[in-house]
C-alpha cells in the first residue's frame, strides 16, 4: 500500500500548505552527520561540481551552456518564491507543515510490506515532542498535528500488536 502524494489528505482534511517539500529548496539548514554544512558549497552541474564561494553564489559558473544557465536561473527563481512564501507564513504554519512531513515519514515506514518499526518510532516521536513542546502555540492547526499523532500511535500500536502475534503463532 503507498501513498500517492497527488491525492494524499492529511488528518483533519486538507493538503500541504506549501506545493513543494522545504528541504529540496535549500533554505538553509544546520549541519548534521547526514547533512553537513562547511565553509566549501559547490553547484552540481552535468558538466561537474563547481565551486561556489560567498559572494559569487549568485554568478553562474562560466562554463555553464545556456540551458544550465536558464535551468540554474529557474531553480534560483523558485527557491526565491519558496522562501517569499515562508515570509509571508505564519512561522505556526510552516512549523504544522514541517509536523506534517513527520507525521507522512511516520506514515510511510508503517505502511511498508513490512514496516520499520523503530524508523516510524523516531518520527512518531518527534512529531510528539513537537505537538508537547509547542501547545497553544501553533495555530488553528493544532487539533490536526494531535489528531495526527494519535492516529500514528493507533496505527503503531496495532502493527506493533499484528508483529509480537505473528512470533506467537510461530509466524503461521
Amino acid at each position: 500500500m503507498g501513498v500517492d502524494p497527488a491525492h494524499h489528505v492529511w488528518p483533519g482534511g486538507g493538503k500541504p500548505h506549501f506545493p513543494m517539500q522545504l528541504c529540496h529548496v535549500g533554505y538553509g539548514h544546520v549541519a548534521t552527520r547526514h547533512n553537513p554544512a562547511g565553509p566549501d558549497v559547490s553547484l552540481w552541474t552535468p558538466g561537474g561540481e563547481h565551486p561556489v564561494d560567498g559572494d559569487a553564489q549568485a554568478e553562474a559558473p562560466p562554463d555553464l551552456s545556456p540551458e544550465e544557465q536558464a535551468h540554474l536561473e529557474a531553480m534560483q527563481a523558485q527557491m526565491e518564491q519558496v522562501q517569499a512564501q515562508l515570509l509571508a507564513a505564519p512561522a505556526s504554519v510552516v512549523v504544522v507543515n514541517h509536523a506534517m512531513g513527520l507525521y507522512e515519514l511516520a506514515a510511510l515506514h508503517l505502511m511498508q510490506p513490512q514496516p520499520k518499526l523503530a524508523e516510524a518510532s523516531v518520527a512518531i516521536d518527534a512529531l510528539g515532542a513537537l505537538a508537547d513542546g509547542m501547545q497553544g502555540r501553533l495555530g488553528e492547526d493544532e487539533g490536526t498535528v494531535r489528531d495526527a499523532l494519535a492516529q500514528l500511535r493507533a496505527a503503531y500500536l496495532e502493527i506493533r500488536g499484528r508483529q509480537e502475534g505473528d512470533k506467537g503463532d510461530g509466524g503461521a
